[in-house]
């Protein structure tokens, strides 16, 4: 069954979006509304899905343009108020074509899984083709407040996973310790990480958030924090763990286990104290330790972590470095 086609005049559509475009309805083909299976074709279909449903507003990709005076017909022929359309730019990869897999994750759930949260996607989505000045960030409210299909640019957008990468990172470090102690969980599951209490949690949670760009990658980044027995990176232990600094090791160790508690000012007291009785500089003593105890060199403050460590873990892996380059001494 085929929808017969007006042979002459145009039929105007009035997007938000892209303005007034006209066709030249002799130019429109008699749509197949039915094919010979008695199924229904698309054109036909959505028409009556909306009428049924009572959709006001149409608001949909630019690649449907062209599927919209056939619609509008198939309307007016049912005697019924077209809705208002809006077709909004597609979105592309960086090469300029339509976004796909090669250009990586598509889908909402893959950049969930990924680490990436709620209000950032949402931001940078809206963000994508739709401006309100130079400001970038914008929380829920603001979105609905601000939001309107006038301010949507007609142009294509380009997808770029650096900027939301940036702002997923900037999300982080403002989120609630709460929520973010609560999404995490799932991330070190799935690295089999015994799961803290909350307070732990949120306490490490805190360091690693000015660092952390994904929820991922801050499970990674906490491996030091939740594993009993952590493993040197070697470029770091062979560089750190030299048995030159047997003698500090064993200094700071018999120091620290004679504190009842870690505070940030006894911490310092007890590294100059070993820095000017042996002769080193503080900043060769920290990284050696910082590797010691995180098993890299790079992490968050050293007296942070060894606060949140605590006394007991501290010490054992200061003591697990020290019989390390007792070995190393040996060979």
């Amino acid at each position: 069954v085929r929808f017969r086609a007006p042979d002459a005049g145009t039929t105007v559509v009035h997007d938000v979006i892209k303005g007034i475009i006209s066709f030249d309805n002799s130019e429109l083909d008699d749509l197949v509304i039915q094919r010979s299976d008695g199924m229904p074709t698309y054109n036909f279909a959505v028409v009556v899905d909306d009428l049924t449903m009572g959709i006001t507003h149409v608001i949909r990709g630019d690649d449907h343009v062209n599927n919209t005076p056939r619609q509008i017909l198939i309307y007016e022929a049912l005697g019924e108020t077209p809705p208002v359309f809006a077709h909004v730019p597609m979105i592309l990869g960086q090469d300029r074509t339509r976004l796909s897999k090669r250009h990586g994750a598509t889908s909402v759930l893959a950049y969930r899984d990924a680490g990436y949260l709620p209000e950032a996607m949402v931001n940078y989505l809206v963000r994508l083709g739709w401006s309100c000045g130079d400001q970038e960030i914008f929380s829920k409210e603001e979105l609905i407040e601000k939001f309107s299909l006038d301010n949507i640019g007609k142009s294509a957008s380009i997808f770029d996973p650096e900027k939301l990468l940036w702002l997923n990172s900037h999300y982080i470090k403002e989120y609630d310790l709460g929520k973010l102690a609560k999404l995490i969980v799932p991330f070190l599951k799935e690295r089999n990480y015994q799961i803290p209490d909350q307070d732990y949690l949120k306490r490490a949670i805190v360091t690693l958030q000015p660092r952390a760009k994904t929820l991922s990658e801050m499970a990674d980044m906490m491996d030091f924090y939740l594993l009993e027995e952590i493993e040197y990176e070697p470029k770091a232990a062979k560089k750190f763990l030299k048995p030159s600094m047997i003698p500090v090791f064993e200094d700071l160790i018999r120091k620290l286990d004679k504190l009842d508690e870690f505070t940030e000012q006894e911490l310092e007291q007890i590294f100059r104290g070993t820095s000017e009785e042996l002769g080193v500089k503080l900043g060769k003593i920290a990284q050696p330790v910082r590797v010691a105890l995180t098993g890299r060199t790079a992490s968050p403050g050293l007296f942070e972590v060894i606060d949140i460590l605590g006394k007991k873990r501290t010490i054992r892996r200061l003591e697990a470095a020290l019989e390390y380059m007792k070995r190393c001494a040996e060979n």
